[in-house]
């Protein structure tokens, strides 16, 4: 299991949300670039970037920047953020990302999704974003009645080799990850599952440990490490 800092871009800056609120954002660094440096310094293996306005408008908006980013670290980079089409899936991943992350579009287009992953292989995760247990999309502003774990099982069906499930009530709250949800999500599926949301101490990797999960890949964290209240080393030793 691995730890993935994150960095959400919002106009050209590192900012976060709370609960994926687009008007509720705090920014951390006016330099994405330098961010990301400094979490590789920090020990970083992988790290994830979100495109904001990428998922509230549709399609991706930071590909300068995330090309720098991929250029400028050693690491490899999963990028998510408006890509519902194949042509920005293959444009994120010209731009240096080893996994392109559909959300939206895994959500409301699984008929093409078996083929986008025989397009694209490992470059493809799933992000499933999902409160009390349905699935969000765009941008999480519409909540489906789908389950979260029914688009698991699909995707997983379907040949995708990587889940990132958030749950966005706790995203960017600082108050713990919904350890169920990801424990029903990994019994579900044989593909690695990436948990996001809510990861904000030590002890909340220990608990997702505690699972047993093999396919428990990583986790996200966000806030937490901007805040300062953890260190990427500390939820690494975890």
């Amino acid at each position: 299991m691995i730890i993935l800092p994150a960095i959400d871009l919002k106009g050209g800056r590192c900012v976060r949300l709370r609960q994926g609120l687009a008007d509720d954002v705090t920014v951390y660094s006016d330099d994405p670039v330098d961010m990301a440096k400094h979490w590789v310094d920090e020990g970083g293996e992988y790290l994830h970037v979100v495109d904001l306005d990428g998922a509230f408008g549709g399609k991706p908006v930071h590909l300068d920047v995330i090309e720098k980013i991929a250029a400028a670290i050693p690491i490899p980079v999963e990028v998510g953020g408006g890509l519902r089409t194949d042509d920005d899936i293959r444009r994120v991943v010209e731009a240096g990302a080893a996994r392109a992350i559909i959300g939206t579009r895994a959500f409301s287009d699984t008929d093409s999704l078996a083929e986008t992953v025989k397009l694209f292989g490992a470059h493809i995760a799933v992000g499933i974003d999902a409160r009390d247990g349905h699935v969000q999309v765009k941008g999480w502003v519409e909540t489906t009645d789908m389950l979260a774990v029914d688009l698991a099982r699909r995707a997983d069906s379907m040949g995708v080799q990587t889940l990132i499930v958030t749950d966005t009530a706790t995203d960017g709250m600082m108050v713990g990850t919904n350890v169920a949800a990801m424990d029903e999500i990994c019994k579900a599926v044989s593909c690695n599952v990436i948990a996001s949301g809510g990861v904000t101490t030590p002890n909340d990797v220990r608990d997702l440990k505690a699972l047993n999960h093999d396919n428990l890949y990583g986790a996200i964290v966000g806030k937490a490490l901007y805040e300062k209240t953890t260190t990427l080393r500390d939820m690494k030793a975890a």
